[in-house]
């Protein structure tokens, strides 16, 4: 099976000019930044509810728990927000009613969660309109991987923030290219 593609920052900047354009600019963008800057499945993505991200007084979270029903594998964890993706989740909780965090974060056009398979086309109509044809709904959680990869970060963390249980799992995320391996050798 293909792996999604990762993106890089040209691409990345693409599809936000593009999901900023559409119908529901600020809800399919803020779903693309939680993709890349959470590195979170469509599903876990879909299950969302506006209490997870924002606190009783309507403050942005640093992190969250994602449930079992939330997440794959039946496993909690907890996800960490950088502050790009809270200032973007911020914005966005603005637009919704802070009395009712048992709502989902995302809601669909008819008002309730996404699911996991709708939240999926969600991200291959957007990358299908960036002319990113290999680029789906895992690509924002590999880019994310990799581009931590890319940072130093060890490959034990990456299996704790990305929640695999295995670093093997881990290790096929990151992507590795040309530019890569030429600065790899530059370091002896």
């Amino acid at each position: 099976m293909r792996q999604a593609q990762t993106l890089n920052e040209a691409q990345f900047r693409r599809v936000l000019h593009y999901c900023r354009s559409r119908r529901h600019p600020l809800r399919d963008t803020t779903i693309f930044m939680v993709s890349f800057y959470a590195g979170l499945r469509a599903k876990e993505i879909a299950a969302l509810k506006l209490g997870d991200i924002v606190d009783e007084t309507g403050a942005v979270r640093d992190q969250f728990i994602l449930g079992v029903d939330q997440s794959k594998g039946g496993q909690r964890r907890t996800v960490y927000l950088n502050q790009r993706l809270r200032k973007a989740l911020a914005t966005y909780a603005k637009s919704k009613c802070l009395r009712q965090l048992d709502r989902p974060l995302f809601e669909s056009q008819k008002g309730g969660h996404f699911s996991a398979n709708t939240m999926c086309q969600l991200f291959l109509d957007i990358y299908k309109a960036c002319g990113l044809k290999d680029a789906s709904s895992h690509s924002g959680r590999r880019t994310y991987i990799t581009r931590l990869a890319n940072k130093g970060v060890g490959v034990r963390l990456l299996a704790a923030l990305a929640g695999h249980s295995h670093i093997s799992t881990t290790q096929r995320y990151i992507d590795v290219n040309s530019d890569q391996l030429s600065q790899a050798v530059e370091l002896l």
